[in-house]
C-alpha cells in the first residue's frame, strides 16, 4: 500500500483524484517489473480502448489509474469535455487541453490520455518525462466502429469534409512521434487483450538484457547488444552474431494489420519488434526507416510483386539508388551504424563484394552528415575482372570523402577471406586502434544490421499478395532466391520464423553450384573448385558466409558443431554434416542451379512471352523456379537486380543486332524494347555523369590489401586531426 500511498499524494497536488485498485495483485513480481514511480501512459486514437485497457493494466499491476479526459479535463474545467469543446472550439480547446495537462502531475500511475493530448507538443513532454508512453496502435476500422456505436462522428481537429478515416491516418504521425512502445493491436481485438499486449510491452521494455546476441561459434555464455553487433560485424571468435533467443513471433492478426501499410510503415513496426528501444528509440528508428525508404527509391512501393505467368510472381528488388536489392539494408545499415558508434573513435568499414553490395555501401555510407560522415570511412575490395562494368562504374564513381573502392586481381572469395584475416589478427587490429584510433568494422552481409533489414521484404511480398487478394492470410507461398553468399536466402528463413507461411525456399545457383550441390548432398567442398565467372557475377562465390548462420539455426543453435564444421572448412576446404542435420537442411530449403544457356534461355523466353526483361540473376531464378516448384502455391521470385546493370548479357539474350557502343544508348535502347520494368533512373545518371579516371588496382596478395587499409586510413582520418 505503500506505493499507492506515493501516487495519492501525488495526485492529490495536482487536483486529481484517483480510482485505487486497493485489492489488486499485481501482475509481475517485484523482480520481474519494476518501473519505479515512473507512469505508464497510455496513447492512441479516440475509441482506441485506452481508458478501459488502462483500468485493466492499473487493476493486474496494483497501481493507481488515471483518466485524462474524467480526472484531469473535467476536474480542472468543472465541465464535461464535450461541452468545453462545444463552447471554445477545436483550436482552442487543444490549447486549454494541453495548459491543463503542464499542470498535471502524477507518479507510479497508469494514464490514458486524451486521443488529442498528442498534438500538443508541450504537454506531451511534459508528461512523457514522467514515465514510459504506450502506444495502443488500433485497426482504423476498429476505432471507426467504435465511434460510431458511441455516436461520435466528429473529432478534434477534424474540419468539415474531412473524413474520420483520413483525420485517424493524419493523427498517427503525433502518436509515433512520442511513443516509447507499440502495441499492434489486431482487429477485433478485445480489452483484456489489448491489455495483455500492454503488459508483455511493458516487460520487454524495461528487459533489454532479454534481447542478445550470441555468436554461431560461441558457448552462449558471453552475449552482446544490439549496438555493439552492429559496431563490431563479426564476433571475436570469427563466428557470426544471431539472436539469442531468435526473432519475435508475430500473431496471424497482426501480420493482417500490416497488409494495408505502406512498405515503410511495415518496416517500423517490424523492426521495432527486433530491436530494443533502448538500443535505438522508436523515435530514431522512425526517422532512419522513412529516410532510408522515401525518395531515393524510384517506385513508391518501394518492394513491389508483380505477376509473371502462370501461379509466378516478381518482386522488384531493384528500385533503390544502385539497382540492386543491397540497397534494401545499405539504405538503413549505415544509419544505424553511425548511430550504435561510441564516440572518440573513428571507424573504417571493410567490405568485400561480388558486385552490388559494393556501390550499395558506398551510397548508403555517403547519406550520412556531419560528424558520422567524416569519422566513419568505408573501403571496399572487389575482383577487377569479376563483377559488370556498369558495376565498376558505380562503384568507383565514389572519389569523394572517405569512401573509395579497390579492386583486386583476384576473385570474390579472396577479397572476403581477406577481411576475415584482417578482423582475426588481433596485432592488426590492436595495431590500427592505437596508432590511428581507428577500429576496423564490416557492412558484408556477415554483420546482423545487413541482414535484419532484408526480412522485411519477405515478409512484405507475402503481404502484398495478400492485400491483392492472390491469397489469403495463412495460405502457404515459396520463394526462389538467386543464391551466392546465403544472405538473401536466410533472411527468408528468419521471416519464415517470424510467421510468414513460406512453405518452401528455393535457393538459385549458375554454374558455381556450391550451394545446391550442399544442399543436396550435405558436403561442403572447396578442393580443387575454382571459380568460373558467369553471366550472374553477384552470386560468383563458392564460400558462403552466412551458411553458417543458417546450419546454427537448423541445429538447434549447437555452436560447437558449427565451430567444428567451419574451422574444418577453413583448415581443410571441406566438411561434411550428418544425414539427420541433412535432413533438416532439406526440409527447410531446395535448391537447384542452371547453366548459361538456360539463364540466357530464360531472359528471352519470359520477354517473347510478357515483353518484361528480367536481368542475369532474376533469370537463375526463374529457371530453378521453373524446375523445382509444383505450382501447387505462389512462387515469388526474388529479383535481385534491374537488368540495366547487365545490358551486354541482356542483349545476348534478346538476340538484338547492331549494339550501341556507347553504355547509355545501350540502356535506352533495352528500355524500347521492354514493356517492364523502366529503365533505372540513377543507373542513366551514373553513366551520364561517369568519370574516365582509373581506379586502384592490387595484386592478389595479403599484405597489399593490408596496406591499402592503412593508407585509406592515413589518407581519410589524419589529415583531419
Amino acid at each position: 500500500m505503500a506505493l499507492l500511498g506515493a501516487c495519492q499524494t501525488a495526485a492529490r497536488l495536482s487536483g486529481v483524484h484517483l480510482r485505487p485498485f486497493s485489492a489488486a495483485k499485481p501482475w509481475f513480481s517485484t523482480k520481474a517489473f519494476t518501473l519505479g514511480d515512473q507512469n505508464i501512459l497510455l496513447m492512441g486514437s479516440p475509441g482506441a480502448g485506452k481508458t478501459t485497457v488502462g483500468k485493466i493494466v492499473a487493476h493486474r499491476l496494483g497501481l493507481c489509474a488515471v483518466d485524462v479526459d474524467d480526472d484531469v479535463l473535467e476536474t480542472a474545467w468543472g465541465m464535461p469535455v464535450a461541452a468545453k469543446l462545444t463552447s471554445v472550439g477545436g483550436q482552442r480547446f487543444l490549447e486549454e487541453e494541453g495548459q491543463a495537462l503542464c499542470r498535471f502531475s502524477a507518479s507510479a500511475c497508469v494514464i490514458s490520455l486524451t486521443g488529442s493530448n498528442p498534438l500538443h507538443t508541450a504537454a506531451m513532454q511534459h508528461v512523457r518525462d514522467s514515465g514510459v508512453v504506450v502506444y495502443l496502435d488500433v485497426d482504423d476500422e476498429d476505432i471507426v466502429q467504435r465511434l460510431t456505436r458511441m455516436k461520435v462522428d466528429r473529432i478534434v481537429g477534424q474540419e468539415a469534409g474531412v473524413s474520420m478515416r483520413d483525420i485517424l491516418k493524419y493523427r498517427k504521425q503525433f502518436y509515433e512521434k512520442w511513443l516509447d512502445v507499440r502495441v499492434l493491436c489486431g482487429r477485433g481485438a478485445t480489452a483484456e487483450e489489448m491489455a495483455e499486449k500492454v503488459l508483455l510491452a511493458l516487460q520487454r521494455y524495461q528487459n533489454h538484457s532479454s534481447e542478445t546476441y550470441v555468436s554461431t561459434r560461441g558457448d552462449g555464455e558471453e552475449s552482446a547488444n544490439f549496438s555493439d553487433v552492429v559496431v563490431e560485424g563479426l564476433a571475436k571468435d570469427g563466428g557470426l552474431y544471431v539472436p539469442q533467443n531468435g526473432l519475435p513471433v508475430l500473431s496471424p492478426p497482426e501480420w493482417v494489420r500490416l497488409t494495408e501499410m505502406s512498405y515503410p510503415e511495415r518496416a517500423l513496426v517490424l523492426l521495432e519488434k527486433c530491436i530494443h528501444p533502448l538500443d535505438v528509440s522508436a523515435l530514431d528508428l522512425r526517422a532512419m526507416v522513412y529516410k532510408a525508404y522515401g525518395p531515393n527509391f524510384s517506385n513508391k512501393a518501394v518492394a513491389p510483386v508483380k505477376p509473371l505467368t502462370h501461379n509466378q510472381y516478381i518482386q522488384e528488388l531493384f528500385h533503390g539508388p544502385t539497382a540492386s536489392f543491397k540497397d534494401f539494408a545499405m539504405q538503413l545499415m549505415p544509419q544505424l551504424f553511425a548511430h550504435c558508434l561510441p564516440p572518440m573513435c573513428n571507424y573504417l568499414v571493410l567490405v568485400a563484394t561480388s558486385g552490388d553490395t559494393g556501390s550499395a555501401v558506398l551510397s548508403g555510407f555517403s547519406r550520412l552528415s556531419g560528424a558520422d560522415r567524416h569519422r566513419i570511412g568505408v573501403l571496399v575490395f572487389f575482383p577487377e575482372d569479376g563483377v559488370s562494368d556498369i558495376q565498376k562504374i558505380q562503384m568507383t564513381s565514389f572519389r569523394e570523402g572517405n569512401s573509395r573502392a579497390v579492386s583486386i586481381l583476384s576473385d570474390f572469395d579472396f577479397c572476403q577471406r581477406s577481411i576475415k584475416r584482417m578482423f582475426g589478427e588481433s596485432g592488426l587490429t590492436g595495431h590500427l586502434a592505437v596508432e590511428y584510433g581507428t577500429v576496423l568494422s564490416t557492412a558484408n552481409s556477415i554483420n546482423w544490421a545487413r541482414l535484419l533489414p532484408q526480412v522485411i521484404y519477405h515478409s512484405s511480398a507475402y503481404l502484398d499478395l495478400c492485400r491483392d487478394g492472390v491469397i489469403d492470410f495463412g495460405d502457404a507461398i515459396d520463394v526462389c532466391i538467386p543464391t551466392g553468399n546465403f544472405g538473401n536466402a536466410m533472411s527468408a528463413v528468419y521471416a519464415k520464423e517470424m510467421g510468414i507461411p513460406i512453405r518452401k525456399i528455393l535457393c538459385a545457383s549458375n554454374h558455381n553450384h556450391i550451394i545446391a550441390d550442399f544442399i543436396r548432398t550435405g558436403e561442403y567442398d572447396l578442393r580443387g573448385r575454382p571459380l568460373v565467372p558467369s553471366l550472374s557475377p553477384a552470386i560468383d562465390i563458392l564460400k558462403s558466409s552466412n551458411l553458417e548462420r543458417f546450419i546454427y539455426h537448423v541445429s538447434g543453435g549447437e555452436s560447437r558443431l558449427v565451430k567444428g564444421l567451419f574451422t574444418r572448412l577453413d583448415a581443410q576446404r571441406h566438411f561434411q554434416v550428418s544425414g539427420p542435420l541433412l535432413g533438416l537442411i532439406q526440409q527447410k530449403v531446395t535448391a537447384g542451379w542452371c547453366s548459361e544457356d538456360d539463364c540466357l534461355a530464360a531472359i528471352q523466353s519470359v520477354h517473347t512471352q510478357t515483353g518484361y526483361i528480367m536481368d542475369t540473376h532474376t533469370a537463375v531464378a526463374k529457371v530453378v523456379a521453373d524446375r523445382l516448384h509444383d505450382n501447387s502455391c505462389p512462387v515469388v521470385i526474388c529479383s535481385t537486380a534491374h537488368y540495366g546493370k547487365f545490358a551486354p548479357a541482356v542483349f545476348k539474350a534478346l538476340q538484338i543486332q547492331n549494339v550501341p557502343e556507347d553504355p547509355v544508348e545501350q540502356l535506352k535502347a533495352l528500355g524500347s524494347v521492354a514493356t517492364g520494368p523502366v529503365m533505372h533512373r540513377d543507373i542513366m545518371a551514373c553513366l551520364s555523369e561517369r568519370s574516365v579516371a582509373s581506379h586502384a588496382v592490387c595484386q592478389p596478395e595479403y599484405s597489399v590489401l593490408v596496406e591499402a587499409v592503412e593508407g585509406m586510413i592515413e589518407e581519410s582520418f589524419l589529415k583531419v586531426m
